[in-house]
């Protein structure tokens, strides 16, 4: 269905879902992960294409550009569906990129449903936002694709939210549950009055933005890179920081999760690529080509980085087991010391008797103990037997880090 011939309703106004702030941004209380997955157990056994709002989604922000070779203009319709709908209506000779961030109201995703001939499978999987990447084809050639924009949180983490996107004859319509994203390059691009994706059909667009997703892999790359070299300089540093294993397993787990959602980045351009003339022109398909490429790149250093964080956690683990050993160097060498030091002290504690109950001395039983200088030669004796030791360890190399 086109939207530039459909009606449309006023769409209701929406109180603050659960977690919002009102006049806000703030995110909901509960993480993505969490409400990923009490939605798949909510969903067990419902009808195919029936649409859910998770518990938290932040209310729907509409926005709109609309640009051809010599012009651009933007605004935000959000609470003003009609208004947006009858822009598109009024230029159909215009370009337009309706940019929909946020999915907390039902009625205006319905509207979308109905007014854009959106499947009702394909908004379920808008919904439901932890689609893997993909591309679907309408009757009319029109596309339904799916990517994952990633980002390296200052909690060191990956953190990836579902860009999903739509494509029409002169549109393109996007869904995102966050207001922000790594989109604003591409808006700067289309502002920009020498800008050549202006002069490009709307389906270019729409690579536009699996590229731009593409690209931004390559910064959160390389901060989970920098992170790697952090943790490597950790493990030999004087003072670790606390809990370093934990941090190295979570980064690995992130690694493989990023590697996960970049697999099937790879397999939807491919699949692009496969498409028909009358879907995607060849004249675009070079583009495509351009970021299957930098998927292959990005799938190369996650699985580097895949690599270096299993050496990391052996080189921690044999850092460990080097560590310990240098302490039980050090107790076994005390503990050595000590030794004949023990014997000696043990040796004297003995008590027997100088002379027997008939006042005869005995030869035998320790005469030293009724020296004026026994104590201090037993001392001396003492401390010969340590500094011998010492020299010894020294020369092996023992007392060093040799």
């Amino acid at each position: 269905m086109n939207p530039l011939s459909s009606s449309s309703s006023a769409v209701p106004n929406r109180s603050p879902a659960l977690g919002e702030v009102p006049g806000t941004d703030t995110a909901y209380t509960i993480t993505d992960r969490e409400a990923t997955r009490q939605a798949r157990f909510q969903q067990v056994g419902q009808r195919p294409g029936t649409l859910n709002i998770r518990e938290g989604a932040l209310k729907p922000r509409l926005f709109l550009m609309s640009y051809d070779d010599t012009t651009c203009a933007e605004n935000e319709y959000t609470d003003r569906y009609d208004e947006l709908l009858a822009e598109l209506r009024t230029h159909p000779e215009l370009k337009h990129w309706i940019d929909v961030r946020g999915y907390g109201d039902l009625p205006l995703m319905e509207r979308f449903l109905q007014d854009f001939g959106l499947h009702p499978l394909q908004m379920e999987d808008v919904l439901n936002d932890y689609q893997r990447a993909k591309v679907e084809v309408f009757d009319d050639h029109r596309l339904f694709m799916v990517s994952r924009m990633t980002d390296f949180t200052p909690l060191l983490e990956i953190d990836d939210d579902q860009l999903s996107i739509f494509t029409g004859p002169n549109y393109v319509l996007t869904f995102q549950d966050d207001y922000d994203d790594c989109l604003d390059t591409l808006r700067a691009r289309i502002r920009s009055n020498f800008s050549t994706l202006r002069r490009h059909p709307a389906l270019y667009l729409a690579y536009a933005l699996t590229d731009v997703v593409l690209d931004h892999y390559y910064p959160t790359m390389a901060a989970i890179g920098d992170y790697i070299e952090e943790l490597e300089e950790a493990i030999f540093a004087d003072k670790r920081p606390r809990r370093l294993l934990n941090r190295i397993l979570r980064i690995k787990k992130d690694v493989v999760r990023f590697r996960r959602l970049v697999y099937p980045e790879r397999d939807k351009i491919a699949e692009i690529l496969r498409l028909p003339e009358e879907t995607m022109p060849e004249t675009l398909k070079i583009f495509y080509r351009d970021a299957y490429d930098h998927a292959i790149q990005t799938l190369d250093l996650a699985e580097s980085y895949r690599d270096n964080i299993s050496s990391l956690t052996d080189l921690y683990m044999s850092d460990q087991g080097n560590r310990m050993n240098e302490v039980m160097k050090v107790l076994t060498i005390i503990s050595t010391i000590f030794i004949p030091l023990s014997f000696v002290v043990g040796l004297y504690g003995m008590n027997f008797q100088r002379h027997d109950d008939h006042g005869r001395t005995l030869p035998f039983n320790m005469p030293e103990l009724y020296s004026p200088w026994g104590y201090p030669m037993v001392l001396g004796i003492m401390a010969m037997v340590v500094g011998t030791q010492l020299f010894y360890f020294y020369r092996k190399g023992w007392l060093t880090n040799r």
